[in-house]
């Protein structure tokens, strides 16, 4: 009989070990055809040996709606991600800042469940409240008007109505004025407001843990509220480097793909 201590064992436990990726802020897009490259490959080698994937927001620079499934780019994308989900692995996605407008006509063809923003989990013997992230920026004012808006149920059914290529346009149009607000911002201002992270988590009865993007901050920040130890994690954005948060039962890790 093999002692507990005995090194094939340990490989064995090892190699049964569950555990979910968590990643954000891709922005995939055919002018960055060496970020999608990237992806398809993390799905391929990385997260092909877990047994859930969590995209929380932002996987596209933008999403005009789903009768953009036939487009190119987005073909090689869709197709990777339906074939991991045939495999058995899980595949959850959140809408971001950018792709808001994902229905279930991609879900459908990727494979994919579409998760709520915030959403709770339990991973292991922990509680997850897992968010995009835009909506805890609560200082910048003009942008939460602007979410609100573009949100709204009847501004969607209006926006949609009109054909792919215009709906592409306008979306140009607000991306280019939006990345001129965001040059005239503080950092601090696009961030995540302290209040309103403490408000979410009492909502939601004090999760262990808290994983969002949006931000392109990645960090690990500890948080001690109303006698709750809660760990905030944020995920990085893949514009230089791809990067996800690996999660099992011993707890979690942020690895580079670099």
């Amino acid at each position: 009989m093999k002692s507990l201590g005995d090194k094939s064992d340990n490989l064995l436990s090892q190699s049964l070990v569950d555990y979910s990726l968590f990643i954000s802020d891709l922005h995939l897009c055919a002018s960055r055809p060496h970020i999608t490259a990237a992806f398809l490959e993390f799905l391929k080698n990385t997260a092909s040996k877990a047994v859930a994937l969590y995209i929380l927001g932002d996987l596209f620079e933008y999403w005009a709606g789903d009768d953009d499934i036939r487009d190119a780019h987005h073909q090689p994308i869709i197709s990777a991600l339906k074939s991991l989900a045939e495999t058995g692995i899980k595949l959850y996605l959140m809408h971001g800042n950018r792709d808001f407008l994902i229905s279930n006509a991609f879900c459908d063809a990727a494979g994919m469940t579409l998760l709520p923003d915030p959403s709770l989990i339990k991973l292991h013997d922990k509680t997850v409240l897992l968010s995009h992230g835009d909506d805890l920026c609560t200082d910048d004012v003009e942008y939460q008007k602007f979410r609100l808006q573009v949100r709204a149920t009847k501004w969607q059914e209006d926006f949609l109505k009109q054909p792919l290529e215009m709906r592409k346009d306008q979306i140009e149009a607000i991306r280019t004025h939006s990345e001129h607000e965001k040059s005239q911002k503080s950092m601090q201002i696009m961030d995540v407001n302290q209040v309103a992270v403490d408000c979410v988590l009492k909502k939601y009865d004090y999760p262990e843990l808290l994983i969002h993007g949006h931000t392109h901050r990645p960090n690990q920040h500890h948080i001690q509220l109303d006698g709750h130890n809660i760990t905030r994690w944020v995920l990085g954005d893949w514009y230089e480097q791809g990067s996800y948060l690996e999660c099992d039962h011993i707890g979690c890790k942020a690895i580079s793909l670099l």
